[in-house]
């Protein structure tokens, strides 16, 4: 009898699953019947002298601190160190269309009825088919089977626009800030909501990076993390920052953020005081940053991402600079990080976000395919 035929996953040449560790990757051992067959970038955080493991048949590259160095050379300022957020390099160095992020401590969820729950998979379906930014539809995602756009949608708004963002949740270990933490030590997510939905045009959100998908040709420039961590004064506002960064910019271009499915199994909750730390500065500051983001317009001479990303990095200096020098000095890193982004990519972006060439090639970094070891 004739074995089973895999299907090809969906998507495997055109995307990149990127990872920020400081640890052994066994958790890719849940996620081998997924992931196996696409190419990983891993971004070790922390002291680039720790060999990292990685399990045996992935195809990866490894990158260190002293490979965004040498990559990048004083534009690597503006990569985050001991913090998450340097997990944006690995969206800087990609060549992909698209890019699939997780956290090393996000394991595979399974639905209501006890199957696990093919993450990738969902995030590309998201980011497929069209998004309705412009009018909410109450069915939720009209696209998906079984649904429609309801009586009074209007019929100019149903062809939707491009998806440049899917957005996924966990069950387990909630996403809370230190102060919630705190206060419901124990509380777990056991929620499964069956739903998609777009985030309408002028409405915000808190973007979380552990499970997180997008549109590179389209909003990759603006995925910038921030500077977090070593030597900054906050932390873990890395993907917020970027969420609010992509949600404007989404907005003036035109482009769709979805929420909602997939979910993952978020394993492990991170300590409370320590989370308060590197948070403190940012719980008083957001009360000042939502506004400033709900407040951004963007000029019509903005038509690229990168211009975009450059004209909030002015408005971030003129008026968030007030609030703390921290925000002088992250809109300097801002500039850095789309001159950067386009020395790595020089084909550049066109307005309607496809990209003129894949032809720039990025300096070899620590790269390895089932292997144990870093290479130097």
């Amino acid at each position: 009898m004739a074995s089973p035929v895999t299907p090809t996953p969906l998507l495997k040449d055109e995307l990149d699953i990127v990872i920020p560790t400081i640890r052994n990757l066994d958790f890719l051992e849940m996620w081998r019947p997924f992931f196996q067959q696409y190419h990983l970038i891993i971004v070790q955080d922390g002291d680039p002298s720790k060999v990292i493991k990685v399990p045996q048949g992935f195809d990866y590259e490894l990158y260190n601190r002293n490979d965004i160095n040498r990559i990048l050379g004083p534009k690597a300022s503006c990569i985050s160190f001991k913090d998450s957020a340097c997990r944006c390099f690995g969206y800087m160095v990609s060549k992909k269309k698209y890019i699939f992020t997780i956290d090393d401590d996000c394991f595979v969820a399974k639905d209501p009825s006890g199957n696990d729950i093919n993450a990738l998979e969902q995030h590309i379906k998201n980011l497929l088919s069209p998004s309705t930014p412009f009018f909410f539809n109450t069915l939720y995602d009209p696209y998906r089977e079984g649904t429609d756009f309801v009586r009074g949608y209007p019929f100019s708004l149903r062809e939707g626009v491009p998806t440049a963002v899917s957005h996924g949740l966990w069950l387990n270990i909630p996403d809370y800030d230190a102060p919630t933490q705190l206060v419901k030590p124990r509380e777990r997510n056991t929620r499964f909501v069956d739903a998609v939905l777009t985030i309408p045009k002028g409405t915000l959100f808190p973007m979380c990076g552990m499970n997180l998908a997008f549109d590179r040709e389209l909003i990759g420039p603006a995925m910038y993390f921030g500077l977090m961590g070593d030597g900054q004064p906050i932390g873990r506002y890395d993907d917020m920052w970027a969420g609010w960064c992509i949600k404007v910019i989404c907005d003036h271009l035109g482009w769709g953020v979805k929420t909602g499915l997939p979910y993952i199994w978020h394993s492990k909750a991170s300590n409370p005081f320590v989370n308060l730390k590197k948070e403190y500065k940012g719980i008083y500051w957001q009360e000042e940053l939502i506004p400033f983001f709900q407040a951004a317009v963007l000029p019509k001479e903005c038509t690229t991402v990168q211009s975009c990303y450059k004209e909030l990095s002015k408005q971030v200096k003129a008026k968030l600079g007030k609030v703390d020098d921290y925000f002088i000095k992250l809109a300097d890193a801002m500039v850095t990080w789309i001159d950067a982004w386009d020395e790595l990519n020089p084909s550049g972006q066109l307005p309607n976000g496809k990209s003129r060439s894949h032809s720039a090639s990025v300096p070899a970094a620590a790269k390895a395919t089932n292997s144990d070891s870093i290479v130097e």
